[in-house]
C-alpha cells in the first residue's frame, strides 16, 4: 500500500472536534481535543471515542470509568487548540475554560455547544488508540441549534489548511 495515498484517503473522513474530559475523585483532571468519535447505538445510546493509548486522558478514563464529550461549535477554534496540550486545572477552570462537574463527575465545559456524559461499558485495546465505548447517561445543550445539528459542530477543516489528524 502506498503510504501517501493511505494517509490522504483516511484524512478524507470528516471529523468533528470535541474536548473529552474526566476527573478523578482526588481532583486530577484530564482534558483533550479528540476527533475519532461516533455514535454506535440508539438504544441504549452509545458513543465510541478513540483515545491515544499512552495519553493521560486515556489513563484517567480507564481509571474513572466515566467521561464527557464536550462538543465544540463553530467559532470555538481557540478551545480546540487549548486542549491540544496537557490540561491545567486552576480553580473552576481547565486550560482557561470554565466548567462545572457533571452527573458522572466529568467536567462539562460551560462554553461547549453541547455535551454528553458517558459511563464506560467497554474498551477495545488494539493499535495506538484504544476505542472506549460509553453509554450516554446525560446530555446538555447550551442553546437551541438552528438548522441541522451536524452543521453546528466545529470541524477539523475549520482549524486551517495545515491542521490534520489521521492517516
Amino acid at each position: 500500500m502506498d503510504a501517501t495515498v493511505k494517509k490522504t484517503t483516511l484524512r478524507m473522513i470528516p471529523y468533528g472536534l470535541y474536548v473529552l474530559t474526566a476527573e478523578a475523585a482526588d481532583g486530577r483532571v484530564a482534558a483533550a481535543t479528540v476527533n475519532f468519535v461516533t455514535q454506535t447505538s440508539f438504544n441504549p445510546p452509545l458513543v465510541a471515542v478513540a483515545l491515544k493509548a499512552d495519553s493521560g486522558a486515556y489513563a484517567l478514563v480507564k481509571e474513572t470509568k466515566a467521561f464527557a464529550l464536550n462538543m465544540l461549535g463553530k467559532g470555538q477554534q481557540g478551545a480546540a487548540f487549548a486542549f491540544f496540550k496537557p490540561a491545567e486545572k486552576q480553580g473552576d477552570k481547565i486550560s482557561g475554560e470554565a466548567y462545572r462537574k457533571g452527573a458522572t463527575g466529568a467536567p462539562i465545559l460551560l462554553s461547549a455547544a453541547a455535551s454528553v456524559e458517558c459511563k464506560v461499558v467497554e474498551i477495545v485495546t488494539m493499535g495506538d488508540h484504544h476505542v472506549v465505548l460509553g453509554e450516554v447517561v446525560e446530555a446538555t445543550l447550551a442553546k437551541p441549534i438552528e438548522g441541522r445539528p451536524d452543521h453546528a459542530i466545529l470541524l477539523m477543516g475549520d482549524l486551517g489548511p495545515n491542521v490534520f489528524y489521521g492517516g
